[in-house]
């Protein structure tokens, strides 16, 4: 999602003269796009702060000009006033539901009276109703956010109170904005949202659509040729969802469906309202629905109260469902929510060895799922050229990066029929069977 923003506020700011630069010592805009959702990715915001200081001082040195600095996203939603008061040399600070606003805050920017500019707030008039700018180039794959905010309120997580309740953007927003990515040059497209199958619209019947609706209506696209989505919460996988995944060509099969704990206990602590069993009861839905989809998820070892049993559940469930990939973490706490102050926290040591066992298990799992893929065919998405003369990557269905080798100078875009000759723990390598 922060992706998403990235660009869209990159399409913002084009119409008022600026392009991307490669080299932040020339810059007249450095904008730096934050993450709160974790400890660390706070810690370094501070510390890209401290290096962009040095920049924009280099710069005035060298020039006499000087730098504007802003901070966006969901650290500055947080910790708006904090930036301003750690990082003085700041001049904007934009919460993730005001970056619609940035031209207009860049404007009000005096270098001489040095004055800051902060908005985090929610607007009443949703941002998407105001992204009116053109989409320039993307490249072959893009993200489309439908989705924001979050009512589930998981003590872990700081996505409610800085994205705000969950929003859905309506239909006619969706589709007139993936038209426009199909007009730039777009073959595949990923539908964002903290909870992206919560998604919910009037559809073109005046009935409510879900996200299933939403994906088959998308399909209708010509050149729209792959379809993702992430992240999903199980509480809204419905089955008209699951049947897409059956009968819908366009959407990938594959499903990023988190879970956090195989322990009911820490499932209830978390306020994730939903079961162990309630989660792999779906799982299975779903491979009934399609028995060859890959599926991922998201696990937080380490939450205050967990157990070694309450650990053991975890390693129990993550066996059960044989991820083709998926994300682990340690605990971290987040200022602001419930889990920051609850008792019984687990020690950083015993955090490691836990997250330690589990991304053994899962990366394990993953080489195995990637290794089961040789010898097959499929269809991939070239995405770009790699590193190494010839060298091309591009995205499997099943979400893997995938290295093969052209001296067709012309293939970024195309789809590519290989046959997968090697799999390792992140990536598959194959050969061409044909192009077209």
């Amino acid at each position: 999602m922060n992706f998403y923003d990235s660009e869209r506020m990159t399409d913002l700011l084009k119409p008022h003269g600026y392009q991307l630069d490669d080299n932040e010592d020339d810059a007249d805009l450095i904008v730096l796009n934050t993450c709160h959702i974790r400890e660390k990715a706070v810690e370094k915001t501070y510390s890209e702060l401290g290096r962009i200081r040095v920049k924009i001082n280099t710069r005035k040195e060298k020039t006499g000009k000087r730098s504007i600095v802003a901070v966006a996203g969901c650290v500055a939603q947080a910790q708006g006033k904090e930036i301003i008061k750690r990082s003085p040399w700041v001049d904007i600070v934009v919460g993730p539901q005001s970056y619609q606003n940035l031209p207009e805050l860049i404007a009000k920017v005096d270098p001489v009276n040095k004055n800051k500019n902060i908005n985090i707030d929610f607007p009443t008039v949703p941002k998407f109703d105001q992204l009116n700018a053109n989409i320039e180039e993307r490249g072959p794959s893009a993200f489309l956010t439908i989705q924001e905010g979050c009512d589930k309120f998981c003590t872990f997580c700081v996505v409610p109170y800085t994205r705000g309740a969950e929003y859905s953007r309506p239909l006619k927003s969706i589709i007139d904005e993936a038209k426009q990515l199909i007009d730039v040059g777009v073959k595949e497209i990923t539908l964002l949202g903290q909870n992206v199958n919560a998604w919910c619209s009037k559809g073109l019947d005046n009935r409510n659509w879900g996200l299933g609706k939403l994906i088959d209506e998308l399909a209708k696209i010509n050149d729209l040729k792959f379809i993702r989505y992430t992240t999903s919460h199980p509480l809204d996988m419905d089955i008209e969802l699951i049947k897409s995944h059956r009968d819908n060509k366009k959407l990938m099969p594959y499903l990023h469906l988190p879970v956090q704990s195989g322990s009911d206990n820490v499932l209830k602590l978390m306020n994730r309202k939903h079961s162990a069993k309630e989660y792999l009861k779906i799982i299975e839905k779903v491979r009934n629905y399609n028995p060859k989809i890959a599926i991922s998820g998201d696990f937080i070892v380490g939450f205050p109260g967990e157990s070694e049993k309450d650990h053991l559940l975890t390693i129990s469930l993550i066996k059960q469902v044989n991820y083709a990939q998926a994300y682990s973490f340690k605990y971290s706490k987040r200022p602001g929510t419930p889990g920051s102050v609850f008792l019984n926290q687990v020690n950083e040591d015993t955090k490691n060895l836990r997250l330690h066992e589990v991304q053994e298990l899962l990366r394990s799992q993953q080489l195995s799922f990637n290794k089961n893929t040789i010898n097959s065919t499929m269809k991939v998405l070239v995405l770009k050229k790699g590193k190494k003369k010839y060298q091309y990557i591009g995205r499997s269905p099943y979400n893997q990066s995938v290295y093969f080798s052209s001296k067709n100078e012309n293939l970024i875009g195309s789809f590519i029929d290989l046959s997968i000759t090697d799999a390792f723990q992140n990536s598959l390598t194959g050969n061409i069977l044909s192009d077209f």
